[in-house]
């Protein structure tokens, strides 16, 4: 996947997660769990694809940039407002889930830059693109739904 193709599709994912975030939206199992696992999946087959050429210090910074990201996913989904309505759990971010959102993109732009300064001829870091957000959207919402657990309220249900 080229680049620019990897940017888009990371760009237009955030802009509908933090999109239905900041408007609020019913909360399904598909919309808790399809996305990330999408993600997670390109992200692995993507980084198949590379991982042989990556150093060890390129495999060292990818674990410490997702141990990262899942601290940000989840302080993310401990951000989002719950409430329980008629038609099931409703979700809506808080002004703290859009800070942790613009936090998460400036250390995932911070890091794209300075691996590519550590390491100039790399495809590793680009690669590992949907990884990064799946894991950061799957640790938000793996939050989101331990607390509507905690809630005993149910999702709403999926609309045909």
């Amino acid at each position: 996947m080229s680049a620019l193709i990897g940017i888009l599709i990371g760009v237009l994912v955030l802009v509908r997660v933090i999109g239905r975030q900041v408007t609020g939206s019913l909360i399904t199992s598909k919309s808790l769990f399809l996305m990330p696992v999408i993600l997670l999946g390109v992200g692995v087959l993507s980084l198949a694809s590379v991982v042989h050429t990556a150093t060890a210090g390129e495999l060292g910074f990818l674990v410490l940039e997702g141990v990262v990201l899942l601290g940000l996913g989840v302080a993310r989904g401990t951000s989002i407002r719950l409430s329980p309505t008629d038609r099931g759990l409703f979700q809506k971010g808080t002004a703290a889930t859009l800070v942790l959102w613009l936090v998460t993109i400036a250390f995932r732009v911070g890091t794209t830059f300075a691996a590519a300064a550590l390491w100039p001829h790399n495809t590793f870091g680009q690669a590992s693109i949907a990884l990064t957000v799946g894991l950061t959207i799957g640790a938000q919402n793996a939050m989101v739904y331990r607390r509507a657990l905690a809630m005993n309220v149910p999702l709403a249900a999926q609309q045909a």
